[in-house]
């Protein structure tokens, strides 16, 4: 049985994107998986099955629509795909406070050459760096008057993306692993 854990895009940012997490929950265990757990009010769940990554992708967007009508982009990363991108974070060594430390998580890899699109624009002292399906954000001055947000990302990248905090990351491979 694989852990995995299912990063969903835009829940509860506001207006129609709520979801209760208890009933996303239900979802996840009306598809067959094992031990489900949610981590705070934006569409992250950490689970169990056998199935692949395709698969369990289709089968909770498939459940999402069934229970409220919405088609709702969902990233999945394994346990060890988890472990590698906190291992691979190129900007731990540069920077103690996490709030700082993000990782947008794509749902494929950028085509080649990816990595000289995502240079930060004049007046940003942000960086990103492209690592497979991955982009690490490093915000000196705050994510919040960054522009490097997800849209950002997802322009420079062509692929759809969705961002969490390094607390969270770690608490996500925490729980993954319990």
């Amino acid at each position: 049985m694989t852990r995995y854990v299912a990063l969903l895009r835009a829940v509860n940012i506001g207006g129609g994107s709520s979801m209760v997490m208890a009933d996303l929950r239900e979802v996840f265990a009306g598809c067959g998986f094992d031990r489900v757990q949610t981590y705070i009010q934006s569409g992250n769940v950490v689970f169990g099955c056998s199935s692949a990554e395709e698969e369990v992708v289709a089968d909770i967007r498939r459940g999402i629509a069934d229970r409220w009508g919405k088609d709702v982009p969902v990233l999945v990363r394994s346990l060890p795909e988890l472990e590698a991108v906190i291992a691979a974070n190129p900007y731990l060594d540069q920077q103690d406070d996490l709030t700082k430390v993000l990782v947008t998580f794509l749902d494929r890899v950028p085509a080649p050459g990816t990595q000289t699109a995502l240079t930060s624009p004049a007046g940003e002292t942000g960086t990103l760096t492209l690592v497979g399906r991955e982009v690490f954000v490093h915000v000196p001055d705050g994510y919040g008057r960054s522009k490097l947000g997800n849209a950002f990302v997802e322009k420079r990248t062509g692929a759809l993306g969705t961002t969490r905090n390094w607390r969270s990351v770690l608490k996500l491979r925490d729980m993954a692993a319990a």
